[in-house]
Formats: structure tokens, sequence, C-alpha cells
């Protein structure tokens, strides 16, 4: 499982942490504290948010026969965004203003969620063409526009 999460993106302190909470779900044994104040430390109230996000199953993978994936976060507000574990990205504009624009913060609480979800194994799944897949990533983008 560790292997999947981007230690390549993220600082090798939040890589390690959400290495060890996937090492206890695992294992089967609950998430520890300590590992949630850390969460809490690192991210504050995104942590939360996106904690949320992830009890409410919100975190959708998108996969297509090619081995495209994408992941769709259904926002607090009702709007679904996507989000690219691979590059670290996500088209909420918190993404784009706190954690492109002004780098005051890691990551958005969607991308969160996604690694999150990916530690907790609580992913919904969903296969699609590649044409369905394209078209979901070009909506999104006129949505953007």
């Amino acid at each position: 499982m560790a292997g999947a999460l981007p230690a390549v993106t993220l600082p090798s302190v939040v890589a390690e942490l959400l290495s060890e909470m996937a090492a206890a779900v695992q294992e089967g044994a609950r998430i520890p504290d300590e590992h949630l104040l850390s969460l809490k430390f690192v991210f504050g109230s995104s942590a939360i948010q996106a904690l949320d996000l992830v009890d409410r199953q919100s975190i959708t993978l998108i996969s297509s026969p090619s081995g495209r994936r994408v992941y769709q976060v259904l926002g607090s507000s009702g709007k679904t965004y996507t989000c690219l574990a691979s590059c670290h990205y996500c088209s909420c504009p918190a993404f784009a203003f706190s954690v492109l624009r002004k780098s005051d913060s890691l990551l958005c609480k969607h991308l969160l969620a996604v690694y999150l979800s990916q530690v907790m194994r609580t992913c919904q799944q969903l296969s699609v063409s590649d044409k369905q897949l394209t078209d979901i990533l070009l909506t999104e983008k006129k949505e953007e526009a």
C-alpha cells in the first residue's frame, strides 16, 4: 500500500505518517490517536474536513481499461472535484489558491481525503471505458472554464 502513496511529491514526514497509518489499518487496528493528532498538526482544520469526507465515503476511484486512474471527491458543498493523486492535483479553488498560488497549504481537503481513503481502504471503486473517463475529464474542464 505504501508504494501507492505519492512519496515523491509529499514531504517525507507526511508520506511517513500516511505509511504508518496504512500499516495500522493493514494490521486491522484502529489508527492511533497520535497519528490523528499529527495529521491535525500538519494540516490543521483540513484534516478534520478530509476525515469527514472519508467517513461519508465521498471518494471514488475511477479507473479505465488503459490503466488511467482519477479520483472524484464529492465536496461538502455538493460539488464534485477531480483529483489526480499521481501528480498531486485537485480541481478545487482551494488547491489553486492555497496550494499553488500562496503555498500556505500542502494539500486541499479533497486531495488529503483521497490519500486517507487509500490508507483506510474506504475508497469507492468505479470502472469505466476509456471514452467515459475522457468525457469525465473533459466535462470537468468545461465546468472550470
